[in-house]
């Protein structure tokens, strides 16, 4: 008995450190369409551009709302291109594929520490935020 409460203790006093780190923010990045082309083999950067848009917003997260009109935007930005039934299959991968459950690099909120679920942005990681962006932005200007 004592060594199941010695675990519990333990597993709970790990989850509780990880969820203190969920406040970092690393840099914007972008893998493109993840593992879906960027575009047809005509136009290999077709959508590219939907995806980079896609990418970013799910690399700040949010709520649950806010990833579903994210996913809704990638496919009609896909859609505008003129490929309506690549955006319905990429709509579906991203809805399927996204969560913020799974500990991958392409989830919702991937910029921020995992775990990092569903909800609203803080105080101070809207702060991070902008001031990531507006790091982003000096170095985009010194090129």
């Amino acid at each position: 008995m004592l060594l199941v409460n010695r675990t519990i203790i333990c597993m709970f006093l790990i989850f509780l450190s990880a969820l203190s780190l969920a406040d970092e923010l690393k840099p914007f990045s972008s893998d493109g369409c993840s593992a879906f082309p960027d575009g047809t083999l005509q136009q290999n950067e077709l959508w590219l551009s939907c995806c980079t848009a896609h990418d970013y917003a799910y690399w700040k997260g949010g709520t649950y709302q806010e990833r579903q009109k994210t996913d809704q935007d990638l496919q009609v930005c896909v859609e505008k291109v003129g490929e309506p039934e690549i955006a319905l299959l990429m709509l579906a991968g991203v809805r399927v594929g996204g969560s913020p459950f799974f500990p991958t690099t392409f989830r919702w909120g991937y910029g921020w520490s995992y775990p990092r679920f569903y909800g609203p942005l803080t105080e101070e990681e809207l702060k991070a935020l902008k001031s990531m962006d507006s790091l982003d932005s000096i170095k985009s200007s010194d090129k």
